[in-house]
């Protein structure tokens, strides 16, 4: 299996990636860091179609050959990831621009078809949904985090 750009709940706050960074970003009401012209695409794939896909695999018999891409195909650019996160955080938090990372691809999207075709799977979490569930995690791990508290799968379930 090759898994591509997962996020969702229960993800770590400091993981280093790009929906995190931005939903931490503009909780904490600092600017949302974007890395050259911000026109670079990702494909973003929510955790629990990653799950899904996962368990699909895991369950073909002996003789199926992979690999399988598991990710979203839909593209997004890391304005649009931003001023998603923006207007469902209702953060003020400004867009400012840094430097592109050397190897920093301008497209990364999987192709899906094999999944598709041999297992009949492909994502249904939309990135609004999964942004938005992400973002009730993180908001609740942010206020447990400042108040000293340390379970918060507990708080969320």
């Amino acid at each position: 299996m090759r898994i591509f750009n997962t996020y969702g709940p229960r993800t770590q706050l400091n993981d280093g990636r790009v929906v995190s960074n931005f939903i931490v970003q503009a909780l904490t009401n600092q600017p949302i860091t974007i890395f050259g012209d911000g026109m670079q695409t990702r494909s973003f794939f929510y955790s629990d179609d990653l799950v899904e896909g996962l368990d699909l695999v895991m369950k073909t018999p002996p003789d199926f050959v992979g690999p399988v891409n598991l990710g979203n195909p839909g593209e997004f650019t890391m304005i649009e990831l931003a001023r998603l996160v923006l207007e469902l955080t209702g953060s003020r938090s400004p867009i400012v621009f840094d430097s592109l990372l050397a190897d920093d691809p301008k497209r990364r999207r999987p192709d899906i078809s094999f999944a598709r075709e041999q297992l009949g799977w492909q994502p249904r979490i939309a990135l609004e949904e999964g942004v938005r569930k992400t973002i009730e995690y993180f908001d609740c791990a942010l206020s447990h985090k400042a108040s000293g508290a340390v379970r918060v799968n507990e708080a969320l379930a």
